[in-house]
C-alpha cells in the first residue's frame, strides 16, 4: 500500500501554530509505513490497541518515536502499559486513573495523561460525562504518578466538521477553567475546525497513511 504524498504531511504542518502538534495514528498500519513517515520527520505516533502497540514498539525500538495510546484501556491490561507510552489520551474513569497511577508509582514513572470527556453523550463512546468529571476532578488533579496535561474528546464521526465545532469549543472552555491548556481533538475529517478551536494535538490516520489494513 502506498502512502499519501509526503507533501500531504508538509501541507498539514503549515496549518499548525507553534503550540499545535501532529499525531500520526498508526493503528493497523504496516511497519514500513511508519518507518517511511518517520523518515519524513514524524516523531509522534499513536496506537489504539495495547498489544499491537507493544509489538510495534519492540520492532521499532531503535527509532526515537514518542508513542501515544489513544484507544480505550481495559483495566486488566493496565499492567502492560509500564513506561511504554509518553502520553495516554483515553483516561475515561476515576477507577482507570487509579489503576494507572498505582502501576506508575510501582516503577517510579510519571505518566502524562489526557482525560477523555464524552461531550456528545454517545452511549457507544467512553469518557467522563460532565457531571462525573466535575465530581472526579479534585481526585484526578492530585493523583500521584499521573500528570494530567489536558482533555480529549471524540465528537460523532458521522458529523460534518462544522457540526463538531461546538464540542471543540466546549472542551477548551472546560480545560481553561481548570488551567489545562492541552487539547487532543480533531481527526482526519474535522481537524481544521479543531485547530481553529484550539486543538494542541490533532490525531490523523488515513489522511497520512491511507486506508488501514482490513482484519
Amino acid at each position: 500500500m502506498e502512502l499519501p504524498s509526503a507533501s500531504t504531511r508538509s501541507l498539514i504542518l503549515k496549518e499548525l501554530k507553534p503550540t499545535q502538534n501532529l499525531l500520526a495514528v498508526s493503528k493497523r498500519q504496516e511497519i514500513a509505513q511508519i518507518q517511511k513517515l518517520y523518515s519524513e520527520g514524524q516523531r509522534h505516533f499513536a496506537e489504539n490497541y495495547i498489544q499491537e502497540a507493544l509489538d510495534k514498539i519492540t520492532q521499532l525500538q531503535e527509532l526515537k518515536i514518542h508513542w501515544h495510546l489513544i484507544g480505550p484501556i481495559q483495566k486488566n491490561k493496565v499492567k502492560f502499559l509500564k513506561n511504554h507510552f509518553e502520553y495516554i489520551h483515553s483516561i475515561d474513569s476515576l477507577e482507570l486513573a487509579e489503576k494507572i497511577s498505582e502501576k506508575a508509582l510501582e516503577i517510579n514513572y510519571l505518566q502524562k495523561v489526557f482525560l477523555q470527556i464524552n461531550l456528545s453523550a454517545e452511549t457507544t463512546k467512553s469518557g467522563f460525562d460532565q457531571a462525573k468529571f466535575e465530581t472526579a476532578w479534585p481526585k484526578l488533579a492530585q493523583m500521584k504518578g499521573l500528570q494530567v496535561v489536558g482533555l480529549m474528546t471524540m465528537p460523532p464521526l458521522e458529523n460534518a466538521p462544522e457540526k463538531n465545532r461546538k464540542y471543540f469549543k466546549e472542551l477548551k472552555k472546560m480545560g481553561q477553567s481548570l488551567n489545562l491548556n492541552e487539547f487532543s481533538m480533531g481527526t482526519s475529517h474535522d481537524y481544521k475546525v479543531a485547530l481553529e478551536e484550539g486543538a494542541t494535538w490533532i490525531r490523523l490516520g488515513t489522511i497520512l497513511f491511507g486506508e488501514r489494513i482490513k482484519k
